[in-house]
């Protein structure tokens, strides 16, 4: 039986397709600056988002921290969401490595911060106060997609504040889909956005920061700092490349086939969310791991938790989702 994985959207395994641009890559000293697919991913990836310059690195953590800390200074502050990547989930990277005080404020149902609370959040100009200096948003944010009407407020907000606007763009091109925009128009309301290849786009590493001339300058003296300097990295390149080319229209099969996951449920009385993107959450409560238990008996993986979150991702098929409904239904009649 053909385990199914719906953890997340990072166990993607590489295409045939894409195992074949890897294999035939150009390559060269990256550190050096001479790796040519590499050079090609970064001119490509930025110059599709409307960017001077890009810079690819082997995470979306990486991409994220370099961002933060290009912006940042010592002793300097960003706003981010209590559950956002950036904050929660990377390490205290910002904080631990580049001295940024977070400061972060509750995400909204939608996933969208309350600019009203962004604004009282940014700190005066004085000195018993870290300077603020950053926003940092992310789209999509558990899967929910930010509307480009909340992307002009917020790049409003910030103007008139001084404050620069970094967008965790890890699954950037989920919400184009689901939008109906190049993915341009919305990186366009921000001064840098990371890119991650490794998730819905199904490439098997990698991520790609993007900004002007003088921020990806500074986010590439910091990827050597923090050990991200790759050498013959044209073929992980050459990965990204090829998602970008073929893996991002249909990312909306995977929207459709988290919203099938979902009213399944629903028709089997599961508490589900409104889905909009990839993920499906589903309230389990104290059962949550009473069902991954379940599941695993049946070569399915999912992430135990009261909130449990499923992602559809292209390894997933129709025929798949069914017998996933199928397993929720087998082991509500075991309640």
């Amino acid at each position: 039986m053909t385990v199914i994985d719906l953890r997340s959207d990072t166990v993607t395994q590489p295409s045939a397709g894409m195992l074949k641009a890897m294999g035939s890559a150009a390559t060269g000293d990256d550190v050096y600056g001479e790796d040519p697919t590499v050079n090609r991913l970064e001119a490509s990836l930025a110059e599709r988002l409307g960017f001077a310059r890009g810079l690819f690195v082997p995470s979306g953590t990486m991409s994220n921290l370099l961002g933060l800390m290009a912006h940042c200074g010592r002793g300097d502050e960003y706003i981010v969401g209590q559950q956002a990547h950036t904050y929660k989930y990377e390490g205290g990277g910002a904080a631990v490595l580049g001295s940024i005080q977070p400061q972060p404020v509750e995400v909204q149902a939608d996933g969208s911060l309350d600019l009203a609370q962004v604004a009282e959040a940014i700190k005066p100009d004085d000195f018993h106060f870290a300077r603020t200096r950053l926003l940092a948003l992310e789209n999509t944010m558990q899967g929910k997609v930010l509307p480009l009407s909340y992307l002009h407020a917020a790049r409003e907000l910030t103007r008139e504040k001084g404050l620069a606007l970094h967008l965790d763009g890890a699954r950037l091109y989920n919400a184009a889909v689901k939008l109906g925009v190049d993915a341009a128009v919305i990186a366009g309301y921000f001064d840098s956005v990371s890119v991650c290849l490794s998730k819905g786009l199904g490439a098997p590493i990698g991520s790609v920061l993007c900004g002007s001339e003088e921020l990806i300058g500074k986010a590439r003296r910091l990827r050597k700092m923090v050990g991200g300097g790759m050498r013959q990295a044209g073929s992980l390149a050459a990965a990204g490349l090829y998602a970008l080319d073929h893996q991002v229209a249909r990312l909306a099969e995977d929207h459709a086939n988290a919203e099938y996951l979902a009213e399944g449920l629903r028709k089997l009385d599961y508490r589900v969310e409104p889905v909009q993107s990839n993920m499906v959450y589903v309230q389990m409560g104290e059962r949550a791991g009473a069902l991954k238990a379940f599941a695993a008996e049946r070569e399915v993986k999912l992430t135990a938790a009261p909130r449990l979150r499923m992602v559809t991702h292209m390894d997933v098929s129709r025929e798949q989702i069914d017998q996933v409904i199928g397993l929720y239904g087998d082991f509500s009649a075991r309640q």
